[in-house]
C-alpha cells in the first residue's frame, strides 16, 4: 500500500499489485497439458493468465477521500464516487477471486488483481458502512 502524500488530497491510497490471480490461472493451464485438446486449452487459458498478468502491473486504484479512481499508467480511466456506491463484496478474497460493488446507475465486477487484505481495509474505512453481508 503506497500513500501519496505530494497530491493536495493526504488521504490518497494506492493499493499494492497481486499477481496472485493471473499466476494461478497460468498454473492451471498447465495442468491442462495432459488432456487430450493438448495445446488448445492450455494456451488459450495461458494466454488469458498473461494478460491478467499485464493488467495486475498496468491497472492501479486509488482510494482518495471521496472516490475511488482507477488508473492505466499515467491515464486515469475512471473515477467511482463513494456518494453513488449502494453496496460492497470481496468474493473467495483467498482465492483470489472478484470484487463487486454497485452503484446507483450500475453493477463492476473486478478480478483482484491487488492486495486483497489492502483492499479490503481501504472499503472498509472509506465505504465500510455499505459491505454486503455473506449470505
Amino acid at each position: 500500500m503506497t500513500t501519496t502524500p505530494s497530491e493536495p488530497d493526504q488521504n490518497t491510497v494506492s493499493i499494492s499489485p497481486s499477481p496472485r490471480l493471473a499466476l494461478l490461472i497460468m498454473v492451471f493451464s498447465l495442468c491442462l497439458l495432459p488432456l487430450p485438446f493438448n495445446p488448445w486449452p492450455t494456451v488459450v487459458i495461458g494466454l488469458f493468465g498473461v494478460f491478467l498478468l499485464v493488467q495486475t502491473y498496468s491497472l492501479r486504484l486509488e482510494f482518495t477521500g471521496d472516490t475511488l479512481v482507477v488508473w492505466r499508467g499515467q491515464q486515469e480511466l475512471r473515477r467511482f464516487p463513494y456518494t453513488e456506491w449502494q453496496s460492497w463484496r470481496l468474493f473467495a478474497p483467498w482465492l483470489p477471486g472478484l470484487f463487486y460493488f454497485r452503484e446507483i446507475k450500475s453493477i463492476h465486477f473486478l478480478p483482484i488483481l491487488f492486495n486483497s487484505a489492502e483492499l479490503r481495509q481501504q472499503l472498509e474505512q472509506r465505504v465500510g458502512s455499505l459491505e454486503t453481508p455473506k449470505p
